[in-house]
């Protein structure tokens, strides 16, 4: 047993502040959280926090570690006047250079940041056409080896190479799912990675690929991850080629339901809305990366029964992107205050239960011991009422001391149990020849 001694413990949903206790930790739940543990179990460990503010774990509830070595990126990029000239000229170039080695280390990289920023679990988005057969689980070694919890799938897609592509994506995600039920009946590694259904976005996956989406999601038993309105094209496309709004046609082919995960969303009609409504799915919010792209605002945030925030690639810094998310909503003249974000960011925790079958979120006993510690002198009173406040004013990824992930402090006194300097120069290396590839696949004439 671990005990995590003389700390506040801040959760966000129901909101709790408590100060001065306890929190008792046995494999990878928590045992007990009160005052005077030490005293009641003499024989275990003990870690005295010194009033630092410990919170159920932070949640990440889209990313792409695909895009961990794009930072700084200086291969040679076409203008971009639109979000899918965007896609062309950088992500789509940059998705099908990537190699075995290279994603790899952009996964362990995306990883370990996480960590230092405080989530964790990171729920991810993956892309790699020319490799595809075996690309989930090299994510899966990243995760593992920094020790963060996650989620991933393949982005099934027909963009690049038709109906051979899409079978391939799907085959991949359902593959990457068995291996996981295998490899949790076997029970001699930590549970720690979870496995979705994936796809790019509806306008780039025909009638035929939902069906074989479909099959997916039945046979594994997983929830379906995928972009949806985005941009306007993608319900222009819709609207046009298949005659339906984008959830009422996914819907159609047996797609929504309370494990799936809707990124953007920002044109989604009000019965698209009602949809995601009725099922019980997740909208996610990724307020960074839509600036970034340029695609406009989801204005409708308040109409969802689930949200939760993401960052679309943007790092997972999840203190940052609730900031955006507040700052931008107030801008856009939305009428939601922090408490709401504060409750957005505690959603991520409602995902991962869905998917893992436990309990996350709650610093109580029997709930999963995934844990973000934080250095955070507040000059204001911190209360149950203001904790939104204090993470939308206050709190940032520099205040993150240590990281408990399943029972384990996997970053401790901002360090991780292992050298990271050799790790960070091969991705320097690795990032150089990524970037040299993308241009080598323009000049040999391969599509866009």
């Amino acid at each position: 047993m671990l005990i995590l001694q003389n700390l506040t413990a801040v959760q966000l949903e129901p909101a709790r502040v408590q100060s001065g206790v306890d929190i008792a930790v046995e494999g990878s739940l928590i045992h007990e959280v009160g005052r005077g543990l030490v005293a009641q179990y003499p024989q275990a460990q003990v870690r005295e926090m010194q009033g630092r503010l410990v919170m159920p774990g932070i949640v990440c509830a889209h990313n792409h570690f695909y895009s961990g070595l794009a930072r700084g990126i200086m291969a040679t990029i076409q203008p971009c006047p639109d979000f899918i000239s965007t896609l062309k000229n950088l992500w789509w170039r940059l998705d099908r250079a990537l190699d075995e080695e290279s994603l790899y280390l952009s996964g362990l990289i995306c990883s370990l940041e996480a960590i230092k920023s405080g989530c964790t679990a990171v729920i991810d988005h993956h892309a790699s056409p020319n490799f595809v057969a075996g690309s989930l689980n090299t994510l899966r070694r990243g995760f593992m080896q920094a020790g963060l919890r996650g989620i991933t799938c393949y982005e099934t897609t027909e963009r690049n190479g038709g109906a051979a592509e899409l079978q391939a994506g799907v085959a991949e995600n359902v593959a990457f799912a068995r291996q996981v039920d295998a490899t949790k009946a076997q029970g001699d590694e930590p549970y720690l990675v979870e496995a979705m259904i994936g796809a790019h976005a509806p306008f780039t996956v025909s009638s035929p690929g939902m069906e074989l989406l479909r099959e997916a999601v039945q046979s594994t038993g997983r929830g379906l991850h995928i972009h949806v309105a985005e941009d306007r094209y993608d319900v222009s496309h819709g609207h046009d080629v298949h005659g339906q709004d984008l959830i009422e046609r996914l819907a159609s082919h047996g797609l929504i339901n309370a494990r799936t995960l809707v990124a953007h969303g920002l044109y989604l009609s009000d019965a698209d809305i009602q949809i995601l409504n009725a099922q019980d799915a997740f909208l996610v919010h990724n307020p960074r990366s839509n600036m970034n792209n340029h695609v406009g605002y989801n204005a409708k945030l308040a109409a969802y029964r689930n949200l939760a925030l993401g960052t679309d690639g943007i790092g997972a810094d999840m203190f940052e992107e609730l900031k955006f998310a507040y700052f931008k909503h107030r801008d856009a003249g939305g009428s939601l205050w922090p408490d709401s974000f504060a409750r957005f960011l505690f959603n991520g925790n409602t995902i991962l239960e869905r998917s893992f079958g436990a309990r996350f979120g709650k610093l109580e006993a029997g709930h999963k011991a995934d844990l973000t510690i934080c250095d955070y002198d507040s000059p204001t009173p911190l209360v149950a009422q203001n904790i939104g406040g204090h993470l939308a004013f206050g709190m940032g990824s520099n205040s993150v001391h240590s990281v408990m992930v399943d029972g384990r402090l996997v970053y401790e006194n901002r360090c991780f149990p292992f050298d990271v300097a050799s790790i960070y120069a091969a991705a320097r290396q690795a990032a150089a020849a990524l970037w040299q590839r993308m241009d080598e696949l323009d000049r040999s004439g391969a599509a866009p």
